[in-house]
């Protein structure tokens, strides 16, 4: 069954990314949480996304389209990415986010991905 592990980081993790004095240990941890998914035959995907001052929020109000920058909401926590993982139940899902880095310091959030039936 595939899930995702939604990455939630406080504004001090994400901004560790491109720090230089940190970057290293931050990159660091994901590659070996990677690495790790990758050689348990787990991963299915996943992506790290840019930081929350690129995001774009789009909403349809009364037919129109209403373009705001920044997120939706104001959040402790930012969304910072996603590991897909193809695991044979709930439990072993957990199991694989509580080794994810956003574990020890943000959150790392697990939900069923939906099949898209055509």
């Amino acid at each position: 069954m595939l899930y995702a592990v939604l990455v939630y980081e406080t504004a001090h993790e994400t901004e560790a990314r491109n720090h230089p004095e940190r970057a290293g240990a931050y990159w660091g941890a994901y590659k070996a949480y990677s690495d790790a998914l990758v050689q348990a035959g787990v991963m299915a995907g996943g992506n790290a996304l840019q930081t929350i001052s690129t995001a774009t929020t789009v909403r349809i109000r009364d037919g129109k389209r209403d373009v705001q920058d920044g997120p939706f909401a104001d959040t402790k926590e930012q969304l910072g990415g996603m590991f897909v993982i193809d695991v044979p139940h709930l439990e072993a899902a957990l199991e694989w986010a509580a080794r994810c880095p956003a574990a020890l310091t943000g959150s790392a959030e697990v939900r069923p991905i939906l099949p898209m039936n055509g």
